[in-house]
C-alpha cells in the first residue's frame, strides 16, 4: 500500500494507537516492534477493540481486510507524518535542547495559545515514534504547533526535523547530558545542531538566545540568515529580560526593543535557570504579534507539573521537585539555584546520573564538589555512582553530608531522621525513582 493510500484511510479514521490498551473505536492501529515484543502479534486484539485497520508488516498476521500490510510499520507511521505535514500550512516551531525542552515547549503552547488554537508535543512524545504521532495529531483547526524533539545519538534531531518539517526553530542550549551516545558534548553539540542545519536548509527563522556562547557559536558557523534573538541585555535582540524576584518564585521584567516598552510578569516557575525559557516563549509571543498582556497571561498562568521544577509544600518543608531527568549541566544550575535562594533551612538531595559512559566517575564526582561547596545545610547523594566517589566528600562534617546506595537505603533514614522546616531540592535521573522520597518530607 503506498503513503497516499494510506493516507486517505488515515482521513477518514484520524486517531492512531500503538497499544491495544487504549483503542478507541474507528482508529487505527500501528503494530510497532518493541524490544521484547512483536505488536503484530496484538493486530487481532485491536480489531476486536474496535480498531478500524491494524497496520502490520508480517503476513502471518493479516487476517482480513482490516489489516494492511506494509514493509515495515514504523517507516509506515513516519512517512504518513511526512505527507500529513507536507499537507499543513501552519507555522511549526521545532525545538530541541539539553536542559528545559518540555517547560519551554509548555511555555511556548502557553503563549502562543492566548491567540491561536495551538497544539503541542502531548506529554514527552519527542523521538522517533513520538513526533510522528505528534504530527498526525494535529488537525485542520490548529493554527500553529509546537513541537518538541529529543535525541541521544546524532542524527536523530536530522530525522525527526524530516518529518516534523519545522518553519521556526529552536535550540534551548547544550550542554552535558546523554554524553555516552553522543560521544561527548562536541557530539552533543552536532547532534542538536541538526535542527540549526535543518532551518539553514529550508530558510526558516531561528530563535537564538544570545546570552549563550555555544549557540550564537553554531550559528554563525552556519551563517544562518533569519535569526531572532533574545537575551538579558543585548539591544539586538527583540526581547530583553532580567530576574526581578527569585523567592522562590520568578518574577521578571522584560523589554520589547522594537518598542523599547518593558513590561513586569510573575510566574509560578522557580530556578534562575528558568529565565532563558521564559524568555524563549516571550520572545516567540513577541514574533508573532501577540499583546503584552496576552504575553503576560500565558506565562503566569502556566503551572509546571511533570516533576520539573515543580515546588510542593508539605506540613513541613518546601520542596522543589526536579526528578524527571538529570544530567551534570542541570545539576549544576539547580544545585546553584538552591544556593542563592532565601530559606531557614536549605537540604540538597541529590540521585545518580544516567547515560554518563566514561565520564560517569568524573562528572559525578564534579556534581559532589558542586554541591558542597555551595551554602546549603544538609547534602544527601543516593546511588552507586555518587557513592563510588564519597572520598570527594573530604573531612566535611558526617551529620551534613550523607551517601546511601539505594533509595531505600535513604529512606530508611529518613524515617529515623526526618527532615523538617527546611527547603529541599530533590534533583535525580528517572530511573531513580526518587519520587518514592516524598511523602517522608
Amino acid at each position: 500500500m503506498t503513503t497516499e493510500q494510506l493516507y486517505q484511510i488515515y482521513l477518514k479514521h484520524p486517531v492512531i494507537s500503538t497499544d491495544t490498551r487504549k483503542i478507541t473505536p474507528g482508529s487505527l492501529f500501528f503494530a510497532l516492534k518493541g524490544d521484547k515484543f512483536d505488536a503484530n502479534s496484538f493486530a487481532g486484539q485491536a480489531i476486536a477493540a474496535g480498531a478500524a485497520y491494524a497496520i502490520i508488516d508480517n503476513a502471518a498476521y493479516r487476517l482480513g481486510e482490516q489489516y494492511i500490510l506494509v514493509d515495515d510499520v514504523l517507516t509506515a507511521l513516519q512517512d504518513l507524518a511526512r505527507h500529513h505535514r507536507r499537507q499543513l500550512t501552519i507555522s511549526v516551531i521545532g525545538l530541541t535542547g539539553t536542559n528545559g525542552k518540555t517547560t519551554t515547549k509548555e511555555l511556548i503552547s502557553a503563549v502562543l495559545s492566548q491567540h491561536f488554537n495551538a497544539y503541542a508535543t502531548q506529554g514527552n512524545l519527542n523521538n522517533h515514534i513520538g513526533v510522528p504521532l505528534t504530527i498526525l495529531s494535529i488537525n485542520s483547526a490548529h493554527e500553529a504547533a509546537v513541537i518538541e524533539m529529543g535525541a541521544n545519538h546524532q542524527k536523530e534531531i536530522g530525522l525527526l526535523c524530516t518529518i516534523s518539517q519545522p518553519t521556526h526553530g529552536l535550540i534551548t542550549n547544550v550542554g552535558k547530558a546523554h554524553l555516552e551516545g553522543f560521544g561527548g558534548v562536541e557530539g552533543v553539540k552536532k547532534g542538536k545542531g541538526e535542527l540549526y542545519d535543518y532551518m539553514k536548509a529550508t530558510n526558516g527563522i531561528t530563535f537564538v538566545n544570545s546570552d549563550s556562547t555555544d549557540l550564537m557559536a553554531m550559528q554563525y558557523a552556519r551563517s544562518l540568515k533569519n535569526v531572532v534573538m533574545y537575551g538579558s541585555i543585548d539591544l539586538e535582540n527583540l526581547v530583553s529580560g532580567q530576574l526581578t524576584e527569585n523567592s522562590p518564585y520568578l518574577s521578571l521584567q522584560w523589554t520589547n526593543n522594537q518598542t523599547g516598552e518593558s513590561y513586569d510578569v510573575r510566574s509560578q516557575l522557580t530556578g534562575a535557570y528558568n529565565l532563558d525559557n521564559i524568555l524563549a516563549a516571550i520572545c516567540i509571543g513577541v514574533y508573532f504579534k501577540l499583546k503584552p498582556e496576552q504575553i503576560n497571561a500565558g506565562i503566569s498562568g502556566y503551572q509546571p507539573k511533570n516533576n520539573r521544577s515543580q515546588i510542593t509544600q508539605t506540613a513541613t518543608n518546601t520542596l522543589i521537585c526536579d526528578y524527571y531527568n538529570a544530567n551534570p549541566s542541570s545539576m549544576f544550575v539547580a544545585i546553584e539555584n538552591l544556593g542563592k535562594l532565601t530559606a531557614k533551612r536549605k537540604v540538597l538531595v541529590l540521585g545518580d546520573m544516567f547515560e554518563m559512559g566514561q565520564e560517569s566517575a568524573a562528572e559525578h564526582a564534579a556534581v559532589i564538589r558542586k554541591a558542597l561547596d555551595t551554602e546549603v545545610d544538609e547534602v544527601i547523594f543516593i546511588g552507586g555512582e555518587f557513592g563510588s566517589q564519597k572520598a570527594k566528600a573530604g573531612s566535611r562534617k558526617p551529620d551534613t553530608v550523607k551517601f546511601y546506595v539505594t533509595v531505600e537505603q535513604a529512606i530508611a533514614a529518613l524515617r529515623d531522621e526526618p527532615i523538617k522546616e527546611s527547603t529541599v531540592l530533590i534533583k535525580g535521573s528517572r530511573g531513580m525513582a526518587l519520587e518514592r522520597l516524598v511523602e517522608l518530607f
